[in-house]
């Protein structure tokens, strides 16, 4: 008798319903029954809220919201790091169906001003600066430029305090009706993300989506109301709002945000002081912990579970933090913004081999398939094949881009992630690498087209192509190789001030090259870059003198010209 081929196909079976609820109804039915739990702290802005004090605060939020004519359906941007106010203004945008747009604090002005109108912003809570940003001076200059946009207000500024003040305008009785009318298929966020096309796109999340992946993620965790998270990632990533911020709250757990940016010391200090017991990081964060740790001892024992995710994983570093950072209960996660963010999990008791060469078993209530590049059929168990996924999860669509929605989600739904892996014979997911042109550093994604049109933008340069190359800090790093117009000089300096002035710091180019010959004869774009990501693959090809490395004094300077 011959042998059935197992597809590589399976679905998330699972006895646990899906949540039919909105985000404002289940952050009410945890303050019903946790209210004197300790929600959320942040402990660098002195701040402590039990489940009761952060409804009371948010209720605060969305009364201020409504008295400034912001209803259900409009678009709130939140362009700033973690803080505590970034966590009410979230959860009163939901309680009254208001759009949450998560942006980059460290965005320019040409990346916030397409996210403003594309998404047509009315108001943007900010910080006056980041880091080197300055937010002001940014949001000077956009206000003529963005008709939609009406307000900005500052946190930790008078802007802020003026706003909840409007509360007062509002009863009681006018938020309850609006909590009503939300429903749990209504969008809750526009996440802006990079593509291969190079413009941004537009992730549109609903309550129902993010809530439910929150608290299955959540639950594969085993959280309960004793556990302490600390979530050093992005607030606005889907990786830390929804996995962080939502998974705790759909848990009676507590958030703990150990500070605006991420910082080793700090994070582990947190670790400590508030008792941790879950942490949540991509392994660039890892690594540094594991770094600072050997320096910096610190007592992070209390640690018992939490998720690795955003980015490759590698064996020294899932093993490395089971053993010295104690999460015995590590858990690995694979996703995308598209799907909210989780498709695959491991669960706690999974092999440590299945840790280090998987991404997990598909969630409950979600499909995976793997199918055939060419044809698209399902592949058996063990081949290669673009990973799709369909579900509750699955993005509604990106924002006002038809185009670039259906040619993402095909007509039965199935999200089509861009990526490439395999199914073994246990369900466990393999990631082996992208269909898409991204780059893929500390987590963030990074459109190459996005960059090279900016380099472009120089009037000295004939072609350029941006790729990713080998990095032990960050995964991959940027690296430019531009060929210059004959006759024509342009410095690294020139260039990297060109990308600092529209693009965000991390997607500027680290390595640089100027090309005298041709680019590869390979006619197609894609072909083009494999040919010259081989030129690199290593960390010791890196080392060509050719190649100019901009973090090195003297590289920097843009004092070295190269003629075409």
């Amino acid at each position: 008798m011959t042998k059935t081929v197992q597809q590589s196909y399976v679905y998330g079976p699972t006895s646990t319903p899906l949540l039919g609820e909105t985000i404002g109804q289940n952050l009410h039915r945890t303050v019903t029954t946790y209210p004197t739990q300790e929600a959320l702290v942040a402990p660098t802005q002195h701040v402590r809220l039990t489940y009761q004090q952060l409804w009371e605060q948010t209720t605060i939020v969305a009364r201020a919201l409504l008295a400034k004519g912001i209803r259900r359906g409009d678009r709130v941007g939140l362009w700033a790091p973690n803080r505590y106010e970034w966590v009410l203004v979230q959860y009163a945008a939901a309680l009254i169906g208001v759009i949450i747009v998560s942006l980059n604090p460290a965005l320019q002005f040409t990346e916030l001003l397409f996210a403003i109108n594309q998404s047509e912003i009315k108001t943007i809570f900010s910080v006056v600066k980041y880091r080197e940003n300055d937010h002001c001076k940014i949001i000077d200059k956009i206000r003529s430029k963005a008709p939609s946009l009406t307000d900005v207000l500052y946190f930790a500024h008078p802007t802020w305090e003026n706003f909840l003040q409007l509360a007062a305008l509002k009863e009681d009785t006018v938020l309850h009706h609006a909590m009503r009318s939300v429903q749990f298929d209504d969008v809750l966020c526009i996440q802006y993300t990079s593509g291969a096309t190079g413009e941004p796109k537009g992730v549109t999340l609903s309550h129902h989506g993010t809530l439910n992946n929150a608290y299955f993620t959540t639950g594969r965790l085993q959280y309960t109301p004793v556990d302490r998270v600390c979530l050093p990632i992005p607030l606005f990533h889907t990786f830390s709002m929804v996995l962080g911020s939502l998974g705790t709250m759909t848990r009676g757990a507590t958030l703990v945000l150990p500070g605006e940016q991420f910082q080793a010391e700090t994070v582990l200090q947190t670790i400590e002081a508030e008792r941790c017991t879950s942490l949540l990081a991509v392994p660039t964060m890892y690594r540094s912990l594991l770094t600072r740790l050997k320096v910096s001892p610190h007592k992070v024992s209390t640690l018992r579970t939490g998720i690795m995710g955003g980015a490759v994983c590698s064996s020294a570093i899932v093993k490395d933090t089971i053993e010295k950072l104690h999460l015995k209960e590590l858990t690995i996660c694979y996703g995308m913004t598209e799907t909210s963010p989780t498709a695959t999990q491991t669960v706690i008791g999974t092999p440590v081999e299945k840790l280090c060469t998987t991404v997990g078993t598909v969630h409950d209530h979600v499909e995976l398939k793997i199918v055939d590049l060419t044809t698209g059929n399902i592949v058996p168990r063990g081949q290669e094949g673009e990973i799709c996924t369909r579900g509750y999860s699955v993005m509604l669509k990106y924002w006002d881009s038809p185009e670039a929605t259906n040619a993402v989600i095909d007509a039965a739904r199935w999200m089509h992630t861009g990526d490439k892996g395999s199914m073994d014979e246990e369900g466990y997911l393999t990631v082996t690498g992208r269909i898409k042109d991204i780059i893929i550093r500390g987590g963030e994604n990074i459109s190459p087209m996005e960059i090279e049109d900016c380099i472009n933008w120089n009037d000295a340069v004939a072609e350029v192509h941006v790729v990713g190359v080998p990095d032990e800090t960050y995964g991959e790093e940027v690296m430019a190789w531009v060929k210059l117009v004959d006759g024509c000089t342009v410095t690294v300096e020139e260039l990297r001030t060109l990308c600092k002035n529209h693009i965000a710091p991390y997607k500027v180019p680290r390595y640089w090259k100027f090309v005298t010959d041709e680019f590869p004869a390979e006619t197609a774009s894609a072909a083009c870059k494999a040919a010259l990501k081989e030129l690199v693959a290593t960390k010791e090809r890196l080392s060509d003198p050719s190649i100019i490395d901009s973090r090195k004094e003297g590289t920097a300077s843009g004092k070295r010209p190269r003629e075409a």
